[in-house]
C-alpha cells in the first residue's frame, strides 16, 4: 500500500498569517519566479510591516502587484529586489522601489548555493499529489535551488498551477517542508498578447534561412520571437526542437502547426526542454501534464556545455541597441534598467560553440521617442549604458535591413556591416562617426 502523506500535510497547514510570522526583521525573502509568486503570503506579509524593518525580498519576473513593495516606499520595513524585470517590476524600479540584481542565468543554482542567503523562501506550487510531492510547475527553473538553500520553506498550494513534467528539480516534498498555506486564488490570466509589427516581420524573414530541418530554437521574450514563431509554422521547415530558457506562445504556435517534434535532438530527444514559461493560459493548460516536455533548473538549462551538445542549435534573442564596435545593451536605456541580463550570454556562448549552431541578437533598426522622434538603434559608441552582451561574443545580428555575422571581424568589417543594416536615414552620420574613431577604411563600401 502506498504511504498517505495527509496526515504530515495536514500538521504543516496554516494560514498565510500564522506562516508569515517565521519573517524576522533583517531577513532575506525569496519569492522565486513568475507564477511562483506567492499571492497569499505576500499580502500577509505586507500587513506586518510596522513590526518589521529592513526585511529584503527577491524575486524575478513576478507581476504585480507585489504588496511589501506597494505598502512601503520608505523601503524602511521592505525592500524589493529582482534579477530579471517583468513589465510591472520595470515600474517598481522607475519609482524607486525596486533594485535589480545583475545575474547571468545558468549561475543562478551557484549563487544561491555559495553566496546568497535565504532565511525563509515562499512559494506557489500544485496541489500535492498522491506521493507526497509539490510541483513547482512553470517556475521549475529557479525554485529548487534557492528553497535547497533556504532555513525555512513555506509553500503556498495553487488550485491553478499546471503540473510540469521535469528532468530534475521539478518537485518537492512534502518533508521537506515547513509550512503549508492554502486558499483561493484568481485564475491565471492570459495578457496582452505580443502583436508582432511589419518590422518583426521582416527581421523573422530574414532568420529564416538560416533554420533548418531538425534546428532546435530557443526565443527569447517578445513580438519578434512570436513573429518567428508564426512566419516558421508557415514554412516546410519540419522536425524541429525546443531548448530554451523561456517557454512562450510562440512554442505553441509551431506544436499546433505540428512543426515542433523534438524527434532531431542530440540530447533530451523527444522532450522539449524549458526552464520557466511565461505566456496565455492555452500554454499553461498544454504543458500541464504533457509528457512532451521537461521543465529543467537554469543550471542545466542555461549551461553552455549543455548548449554546445545540440546539434544546429539556433539561439534568437533580442536587444535593445548596439555600437559600432559591437557592444551589445540588451537590459536598459542608458541607466534605467528594463530587463535583465537572463541567458543571453549563455546562449550565445552555448549556441555558437555547438555544431551548425548560430546565435542571433536581433533589433529593429530605429525607435521613437514620445514626441515622435526617430532615432538610430545602431550608436557610434555606448556611453553610459549597460553592456548585456561584449563584442567578442556576439556574433550574428539582424535587423528589418540584412544579418551580418562578426565573427572574427575587425573594428573597421563590423562597423561597415553593422552601418549596412542600420536604418537608411542614419548610415552618414554613422560613417562620419566610424572615420572619428578611426575604424572606417576609404575602401569601405558606402
Amino acid at each position: 500500500m502506498l504511504k498517505d502523506f495527509t496526515t504530515e500535510y495536514r500538521q504543516k497547514l496554516c494560514t498565510p498569517e500564522e506562516a508569515v510570522e517565521v519573517v524576522k526583521s533583517g531577513d532575506w525573502v525569496d519569492y522565486t519566479s513568475s507564477l511562483g509568486k506567492p499571492v497569499l503570503l505576500d499580502k500577509a506579509l505586507a500587513k506586518r510591516r510596522d513590526e518589521l524593518f529592513d526585511v529584503k525580498i527577491r524575486g524575478n519576473l513576478v507581476e504585480g502587484p507585489i504588496e511589501v513593495a506597494e505598502c512601503d516606499e520608505t523601503q524602511e520595513h521592505f525592500v524589493y529586489h529582482t534579477w530579471h524585470c517583468s513589465a510591472y517590476e520595470r515600474k517598481l524600479c522607475d519609482r524607486g522601489l525596486c533594485y535589480y540584481i545583475p545575474m547571468v542565468f545558468h549561475n543562478n543554482a551557484a549563487y544561491y548555493k555559495y553566496f546568497l542567503n535565504v532565511n525563509v523562501v515562499m512559494v506557489s506550487v500544485s496541489p500535492m499529489d498522491k506521493h507526497g510531492y509539490f510541483n513547482y510547475s512553470v517556475n521549475t527553473g529557479v525554485a529548487g535551488p534557492i528553497v535547497q538553500n533556504a532555513d525555512v520553506v513555506i509553500v503556498e498550494v495553487n488550485e491553478h498551477m499546471p503540473k510540469i513534467h521535469g528532468g530534475y528539480g521539478e518537485c518537492i516534498h512534502v518533508s521537506e517542508v515547513d509550512y503549508i498555506v492554502e486558499g483561493k486564488h484568481e485564475p491565471f490570466t492570459t495578457g496582452k498578447p505580443y502583436v508582432p509589427s511589419e518590422i518583426d516581420r521582416k527581421i523573422a524573414q530574414n532568420l529564416l534561412p538560416y533554420i533548418c530541418d531538425g534546428a532546435t530554437l530557443q526565443l527569447g521574450i517578445g513580438s519578434m520571437p512570436n513573429a518567428l514563431g508564426e512566419l516558421i509554422a508557415e514554412t516546410d521547415r519540419k522536425d524541429l526542437g525546443m531548448h530554451t530558457e523561456l517557454c512562450s506562445d510562440a512554442y505553441l504556435h509551431l506544436y499546433k502547426a505540428g512543426k515542433l517534434t523534438n524527434k532531431k535532438k542530440t540530447i533530451d530527444r523527444g522532450k522539449g526542454v524549458f526552464g520557466v514559461a511565461i505566456g496565455s493560459s492555452e500554454l499553461y493548460e498544454w504543458l500541464d501534464d504533457n509528457h512532451g516536455v521537461a521543465a529543467y533548473p537554469l543550471e542545466y538549462v542555461n549551461r553552455p556545455d549543455v548548449i554546445a551538445q545540440i546539434d544546429n542549435m539556433v539561439s534568437i534573442n533580442s536587444c535593445v541597441s548596439v555600437d559600432l564596435y559591437g557592444q551589445v545593451s540588451s537590459e536598459s536605456f542608458g541607466a534605467r534598467q528594463i530587463s535583465g541580463t537572463g541567458g543571453q550570454l549563455d546562449f550565445l556562448i552555448g549556441a555558437s560553440s555547438a555544431r551548425g549552431g548560430k546565435a542571433f541578437i536581433c533589433m529593429s533598426s530605429t525607435y521613437k521617442d514620445k514626441s515622435g522622434q526617430l532615432f538610430s538603434r545602431v550608436l557610434p559608441q555606448f556611453n553610459g549604458d549597460i553592456i548585456t552582451s561584449p563584442r567578442s561574443q556576439v556574433y550574428f545580428l539582424a535587423t528589418e535591413y540584412g544579418v551580418i555575422n562578426m565573427e572574427g571581424r575587425s573594428t573597421w568589417e563590423r562597423a561597415e556591416g553593422l552601418i549596412s543594416i542600420a536604418h537608411p536615414d542614419f548610415r552618414d552620420e554613422l560613417i562620419k562617426e566610424a572615420e572619428k574613431r578611426k575604424i572606417w577604411r576609404r575602401s569601405n563600401k558606402r
